[in-house]
């Protein structure tokens, strides 16, 4: 197994850091999934007190991509090939059609949208020009999320495919910095922690990556194969299996030196292919595909479990200050207070949701499995 990453950034002595840009621009972007590098599915972004639908945009295309926002405007891939941006009063702004069937939730960073795709392709575009910049080209689908590692001015995009590896390319013209061969397919998006890269795949190892050194520095086999990305705060890192146990690793100068498993597969959990959402003091997941849990990080008890209206699947829920977020397949979008566990608001969409929700200033977007966009703000 090749333990060199990142060749060219191993010659570089500056710290990196992920592209957390959910503060910028007056709190009007959400540029990547999960809304911050680490993916812990956390934003001091409060929800509006009494959210009203404003609008949808109707696709007509099937997507399992999550939305993204880039200065008020909402992107996202559908199946098809296609990739829209609607802007914050709903009016289509930009389209781009690869002809090629995607899967991934894009990333913006500096005007190019980065998008993996079914055929094993990582593309950049520009959203300026409308027009391909650069194409990578893997041996196996691309399902995961982009990343951004930066070292000084240099940027650098971090992706998995199913071809058993991780990637890491220039993020300007799509150059080939390095691979990391793993055992099997990589379908979550690598988080990033300080000077390193954490991520796990279907051969259920969990693997740290030293940014600078471009070194694997640890690993945890776990029961399970690892579908879904892991989520990070601090210097703790959550990650689920699929037998449905949830892992709590503690990080240090790139090793994890403690590791205890929260969340057993006995318990009634299941298949954890959502990403746990994290605040200062609870984490939060889905359990049996019907309940919210949160439970306390601090001595890992159950504060409340609250009862879904309709089964949970891919959708990760989202903490929002004091409030959480959260999406059903059947199509039900709920904010539940993170203190008691109470529900506050619903909406019934009316339509599958397996996508994440994204939010901004007053506003929140949630994407159906049809290709609906619904915005929602201040009553």
């Amino acid at each position: 197994m090749k333990q060199l990453f990142f060749t060219l950034l191993a010659c570089l002595s500056v710290a990196c850091t992920g592209d957390s840009d959910s503060s910028d621009s007056g709190n009007m972007d959400w540029k990547l999934f999960r809304g911050d590098a680490s993916l812990s599915g956390y934003t001091d972004i409060p929800l509006p007190k009494c959210p009203a639908l404003k609008w949808t945009f109707k696709g007509e295309s099937h997507t399992v991509s999550s939305p993204i926002i880039d200065n008020g405007t909402t992107f996202w891939c559908d199946k098809q090939g296609r990739i829209r941006g609607v802007n914050i009063n709903g009016k289509l702004g930009f389209e781009y059609d690869l002809k090629a069937a995607m899967e991934a939730t894009p990333m913006i960073y500096d005007s190019t949208l980065y998008i993996g795709r079914m055929d094993g392709m990582m593309t950049a575009i520009s959203l300026s020009q409308k027009d391909t910049i650069w194409n990578y080209k893997t041996s196996g689908q691309i399902s995961a999320s982009p990343n951004l590692v930066k070292f000084a001015d240099h940027k650098s995009i971090v992706f998995g495919s199913c071809d058993k590896y991780l990637y890491c390319v220039d993020a300007k013209n799509g150059e080939e910095l390095n691979r990391f061969e793993s055992k099997a397919c990589l379908r979550g998006a690598a988080a990033l922690w300080k000077e390193h890269i954490v991520f796990g795949g279907y051969d259920a190892w969990v693997r740290i990556i030293d940014c600078k050194t471009g070194i694997q520095t640890d690993s945890l086999l776990l029961d399970a194969m690892i579908p879904a990305s892991p989520a990070i705060m601090g210097d703790y890192c959550y990650v689920g299996d699929q037998l449905g146990n949830i892992y709590k690793l503690m990080l240090e100068n790139g090793k994890i030196i403690r590791h205890k498993k929260i969340v057993s597969e006995d318990s009634g959990s299941s298949s954890f292919v959502s990403v746990p959402a994290i605040s200062g003091d609870a984490f939060y997941f889905f359990s049996g595909n019907r309940y919210l849990h949160a439970v306390s990080r601090i001595n890992g008890k159950l504060n409340w479990k609250y009862a879904l209206k309709g089964e949970a699947d891919e959708s990760s829920p989202i903490v929002c200050n004091d409030k959480i977020i959260v999406c059903t397949k059947t199509g039900i979008v709920s904010i539940v207070d993170t203190d008691n566990g109470k529900s506050l608001w619903e909406y019934d969409t009316g339509e599958q949701i397996i996508a994440s929700p994204a939010i901004i200033k007053d506003h929140f977007m949630v994407l159906t499995v049809k290709g609906t966009l619904f915005c929602f703000g201040k009553n």
